[in-house]
């Protein structure tokens, strides 16, 4: 049975996430857009206040809490700007639960456990030139050298390029295998022959830190390689579902920030002596925002729902990362219609809203392939089998009673 309700912790955790955005980063997020800084130090803040590892088990350092606080953290983050919650997505939802599930025991201690608690930043490097939906046309490639793999190959549009200590990092081990040749590697920073660079004059999330990551005869150990040779599709896909939840609650994010800069400016503006607010019109713009927010948690919520309870999620994440972010495009270009000429401008926050709002419907996922994808759902024409490996469900101590928010 679902509950729509949040428990006492995950209203506190609300609570503490708004305030942090409140204090630290809506003052300052103007600045940092416009001079395409990311500051590193936000990183550091939310590492004090636990939000690196919200819903890694406490054994590997984390929070402890469940699937869908992870989704509040990223709604409110994403309040504040979308390279915020971008930064916590990639490194917990791409990277860290992607450990969690997939790494053993060796690897999540050395690396999980220290992400979890913010003291390193993870990554996910799987997009290159010509591979973004086709995942099978990756031309990286890890050759196997005694005891270790040397990688040779490049990605692109990644996210915290310049700033994370690891990166998940998929390759060919045996390209005649095409998807069952893929595998994924734990790759450090420090290791010779890496290198990144970041991308500028991005049309939006200008404050987050995305680029290009290059592999040079970089030598991995085979202790690095996470699961077996030739399940890195499986681990990458697995991997998205947690991405892509992520991206969604953040795309609320980007709604309710919409609704919030627009009712305050429909309060304060006058037109044909009246606040535009009483015209019908935009009465309509401020319901469909309203309609989509609701919409949206309702998605990402019951997404988050079958997470705790340790069931495969994958078309219902993908509907709601493909809807909600929809949304999040819609309210942000009504937001900036509502506000009129000041809205085509840095005046006022909403044109950021609607250059970061177009992002989202790109990566990790066109919307074109999740609309595919839902089309194939409902004919029959795709059908998702379990995992060998799953996230752990929700409590994760088998000794508490399972509470479903």
């Amino acid at each position: 049975m679902m509950n729509f309700s949040f428990s006492e912790e995950q209203e506190m955790l609300r609570k503490m996430v708004r305030s942090f955005v409140d204090k630290e980063i809506i003052p300052n997020i103007g600045e940092w857009d416009a001079n395409q800084h990311f500051e590193r130090n936000i990183m550091k803040r939310m590492a004090d206040l636990d939000l690196m590892g919200v819903c890694i088990p406490e054994e590997y350092g984390g929070s402890g809490m469940d699937y869908n606080s992870l989704a509040i953290v990223c709604e409110e983050l994403e309040r504040g700007d979308t390279a915020y919650r971008t930064a916590v997505s990639v490194h917990t939802g791409l990277n860290s639960m992607t450990l969690l599930q997939w790494g053993n025991e060796e690897q999540k201690q050395k690396y999980l456990v220290p992400q979890a608690k913010g003291e390193k930043v993870g990554a996910f490097g799987l997009t290159e030139p010509n591979a973004g939906s086709d995942v099978a046309a990756l031309q990286t490639t890890a050759v196997k050298d005694g005891d270790d793999y040397i990688l040779n190959g490049s990605k692109t549009w990644i996210s915290l390029c310049d700033v994370a200590d690891n990166f998940l990092v998929f390759a060919y081990t045996d390209k005649s295998k095409k998807h069952h040749g893929i595998s994924c590697f734990i790759v450090e920073r420090t290791m010779p022959g890496f290198s990144s660079k970041a991308i500028k004059g991005k049309l939006g999330i200008r404050a987050g830190n995305t680029g290009e990551l290059f592999f040079d005869n970089v030598r991995v150990p085979k202790e690095n390689l996470v699961g077996q040779e030739g399940e890195g599709f499986k681990i990458a896909m697995a991997a998205l579902d947690n991405g892509r939840f992520t991206v969604a609650a953040g795309a609320c994010g980007t709604i309710m920030a919409c609704l919030e800069e627009s009712v305050k400016y429909c309060r304060e503006r006058k037109t044909f002596g009246k606040e535009i607010g009483k015209h019908q019109l935009v009465q309509q713009m401020i319901a469909k925002m309203e309609a989509g927010l609701q919409m949206s948690r309702l998605l990402v919520f019951k997404a988050g729902w079958l997470k705790n309870k340790g069931a495969r999620n994958t078309r219902e994440t993908s509907l709601a990362k493909w809807q909600a972010c929809d949304f999040a495009l819609q309210a942000a270009n009504d937001a900036v219609q509502i506000h009129g000429a000041y809205g085509y401008s840095n005046e006022y926050p909403v044109e950021r809203f609607l250059r970061n709002a177009k992002a989202p419907v790109i990566y990790e996922g066109t919307r074109e392939i999740h609309t595919i994808m839902q089309g194939e759902y409902v004919l029959g024409y795709r059908e998702d089998k379990p995992l060998s490996k799953m996230l752990p469900a929700w409590p994760y101590e088998a000794s508490k009673q399972e509470i479903i928010h």
